[in-house]
């Protein structure tokens, strides 16, 4: 598995560098004694590869077979796992699972099914905690609507959280999408919320680690058509 900086963090990492390295050059000229520059030339260097380690962009490839497979969107831990009423473009009630994502974690998102884009809608919202239930509704965060090869629809929705203020979302109405691609980013900490029809069988449960791109998290219930 390689992994390459995402293009989301290139000009970040770039100024980031230009600015530290400002700061440090400073400190070494005109700062005494020479423990202080040491000390800012130490803390730069961790915060530097700090955002580096966010920005990083696992090329990643599902293994085996993906028949109404679902894979997880994000890299995390899961933290909801409930069946709710989805008002916004469903209108019926699914199973939610939500994947809550650390600074530490990668912060690309793949697309949990392979399918095709429906519908793709930002919407503008506070900034809590994405842990918060009431995050799925009020946070700022973007909604992509899929249907699957075997046309069931799931929904995705990116969330922002307290420290996320970016939803970079890539998929476009009308294309078609695979497990391998990235759907989108969210900068700084956030969460994912996969919405599946019932009858999906899930694999995980809350507090369980996934994987993005790589781990199962729920098979579709086949169609008869496909059964």
């Amino acid at each position: 598995m390689k992994v390459k900086i995402h293009r989301e963090g290139t000009n970040i990492l770039v100024i980031l560098l230009l600015i530290l390295g400002v700061i440090n050059a400073s400190a070494w000229m005109f700062i005494r004694p020479a423990a202080i520059p040491v000390v800012f030339s130490s803390i730069s260097g961790v915060l530097y590869l700090l955002v580096l380690n966010f920005f990083r962009s696992p090329r990643r490839h599902f293994h085996g077979d993906s028949k109404d497979v679902v894979v997880s969107s994000v890299d995390g831990t899961v933290v909801a796992l409930e069946e709710v009423y989805e008002s916004e473009c469903l209108h019926r009630r699914v199973i939610q699972l939500s994947v809550f994502m650390s600074v530490f974690n990668v912060h690309a998102n793949w697309f949990p099914v392979n399918g095709k884009v429906l519908l793709v809608r930002h919407h503008a919202g506070r900034f809590m905690s994405a842990y918060l239930p009431k995050s799925s509704t009020e946070n700022e965060r973007s909604t992509v609507l899929l249907r699957a090869e075997n046309g069931q629809e799931i929904l995705v929705r990116q969330i922002a959280g307290a420290v996320a203020r970016r939803i970079v979302t890539y998929a476009e109405p009308g294309e078609e999408c695979g497990i391998d691609e990235h759907l989108g980013f969210i900068k700084f900490g956030s969460r994912v919320d996969i919405f599946l029809p019932l009858g999906t069988e899930v694999f995980v449960k809350i507090g369980d680690k996934t994987t993005g791109g790589i781990t199962t998290v729920a098979r579709l219930k086949s169609n008869n058509k496909d059964a």
